[in-house]
């Protein structure tokens, strides 16, 4: 079951409330997803969609009513139903709690201002859409980083959202990966997270950002899907 808190998130994010395992509403200024598209959130046994109209609030009714609650937020099962142009997702959503935390040792690990020359030039190394996949860019919150003299190769922070939940965004350098960098940055900005009293949100779709996830104890609860309709 998860925490309340993710729940509330997602619920001040659609600007919608959670009413029984389906609700569906028509809520254009929902920012669970892209401005004039559809968003299905699924949180355990819940599901919470917007729809810009009330027109496509209720085609999106209907498609999730005909399928399996498990299929709420795969396009595929979807697309049957729905005049879908495009879709963003689906997007793992998983959450940790104090007891399940698997701490990776990270005392190398540094703390570095958000807005900073170093963070910049690991931003530029990955390119624009790799860049903003990862998060890390628009925190005000001070990162954990892991430097090769005065190169940083890899970094991790979190932003606080609605609920006191901490989402997650972790990047390492290109030529850096496969040595256990995003796991130790990661690890050090969840321990300051859950010291917050936070509760540690991450979000991916690569295998590879869930395996970093998982290995630190996330539980998968739940994920995200964005929806274009014609």
């Amino acid at each position: 079951m998860p925490d309340t808190r993710a729940l509330a998130l997602w619920e001040h994010v659609a600007t919608t409330r959670a009413e029984g395992a389906l609700t569906v509403a028509a809520a254009p200024d929902s920012r669970l997803c892209p401005p004039g598209w559809c968003g299905i959130v699924r949180l355990d046994s819940t599901t919470l969609a917007t729809a810009p109209t009330a027109e496509q609030a209720n085609l999106l009714r209907a498609a999730l009513t005909g399928v399996e609650a498990a299929e709420h937020t795969s396009p595929g099962a979807l697309k049957a139903a729905l005049p879908i142009t495009g879709a963003l997702g689906p997007a793992t959503l998983a959450y940790l709690t104090e007891t399940d935390f698997r701490p990776v040792p990270a005392s190398d690990a540094t703390r570095l201002p958000a807005e900073s020359d170093a963070l910049e030039a690991l931003l530029q190394k990955v390119g624009p859409e790799e860049a903003g996949e990862s998060g890390l860019t628009g925190l005000n919150i001070p990162l954990f980083t892991l430097t090769e003299g005065s190169e940083v190769i890899a970094a991790a922070g979190y932003k606080v959202l609605p609920g006191n939940v901490a989402h997650l965004s972790v990047l390492t350098a290109p030529t850096h990966r496969g040595r256990g960098l995003a796991k130790k940055v990661s690890s050090a900005a969840v321990s300051d997270a859950l010291a917050q009293n936070l509760l540690p949100q991450w979000r991916a779709r690569p295998k590879e950002s869930r395996g970093v996830a998982l290995t630190l104890g996330f539980r998968e609860l739940g994920s995200q899907l964005s929806l274009h309709l014609g």
